[in-house]
C-alpha cells in the first residue's frame, strides 16, 4: 500500500479508541487514517536515529510491523507511544544491520559529564528561565529569524542520534519523559541527560550566532 505524504493532520486528532477498534476489524480506511496521522512523526523519529538515507525504509518496515502487531496491542500506553516505540526499534535494528552502531551508549557518543548545569532546568526538564533572546520580537530579530532557524536546524542535525531523537520527542513533540523512556528504551535519568545536552548545544549555537552572526 503506498504511504500518503499528507502531514497536516495532528496525531491524536482522532479518537484512538474507536480507531483501534476499526483497525482490529482490518478496516483499510482506518489504516489509511492511521498512516495519515502518524507518517510525518514516524519519519521525524526515524531520521533522528538513522538519518535520511534509511528513514523511509525504516518507516515502511515499521508500518508492516504495526499492521502485524495490532491484535497484540494491549493499550498499556497511548497509540502514539506504541507506534513510535516500533519505529525506534526498527531504526535501531537497521543500525545494527548496517553495522553502524552496536549499543545505545555508542548512539549517544559519550558518557554523562559534570558540565551539565542542572540549575538551568526544572524537574520536568523545562528551562527555569529561557534565554532572553529566544523571546525577542524586535524587527531586527524577526529579520534574522530565517538565518537563525537554519543555524538551529544545522546544529540539531549534527547532534548524536539519541540526543536528537530525545530532544525532538520532548521539546518538539511534547512527549513525557516516561513515554520517551518507553520509545527509546533508555532510563529516565539518561533521557534527561540527552535532552539537556541537546538544549545546551542549541543554546551555544544560538549564543554564537547572536555574538558573531555565524553558526
Amino acid at each position: 500500500m503506498p504511504l500518503p505524504t499528507n502531514d497536516t493532520v495532528t496525531p491524536g486528532a482522532v479518537d484512538d479508541a474507536s480507531l483501534i477498534e476499526r483497525l482490529l476489524q482490518r478496516d483499510e480506511r482506518a489504516f489509511c487514517e492511521l498512516i495519515t496521522n502518524y507518517q510525518r512523526l514516524m519519519l521525524t523519529v526515524a531520521r533522528a536515529i538513522v538519518g535520511d538515507v534509511f528513514a523511509e525504509d525504516v518507516v515502511q518496515e515499521a508500518w508492516a510491523s504495526i499492521y502485524t502487531a495490532l491484535p497484540r496491542f494491549e493499550r498499556r500506553s497511548s497509540l502514539k507511544t506504541w507506534i513510535l516505540t516500533i519505529v525506534s526499534n526498527e531504526a535501531k535494528a537497521r543500525l545494527r544491520r548496517e553495522s553502524r552502531m552496536v549499543s545505545l551508549e555508542m548512539l549517544d557518543g559519550d558518557t554523562p559529564g559534570s558540565y551539565l548545569d542542572a540549575a538551568n532546568f526544572q524537574p520536568d526538564g523545562h528551562w527555569r528561565q529561557a534565554p532572553a533572546h529566544w523571546s525577542q520580537e524586535s524587527p531586527e530579530a524577526l529579520m534574522e529569524e530565517q538565518q537563525l532557524q537554519t543555524c538551529i536546524t544545522n546544529t540539531l542535525n549534527l547532534l548524536p542520534p539519541m540526543q536528537k531523537a530525545a530532544f525532538i520527542l520532548r521539546d518538539i513533540e511534547q512527549q513525557t519523559f516516561d513515554e520517551i523512556c518507553q520509545i527509546l528504551h533508555v532510563s529516565s535519568a539518561n533521557i534527561r541527560v540527552l535532552v539537556h545536552r541537546a538544549r545546551l548545544s542549541l543554546m551555544q549555537a544560538i549564543d554564537r550566532y547572536q555574538e558573531t552572526g555565524q553558526c
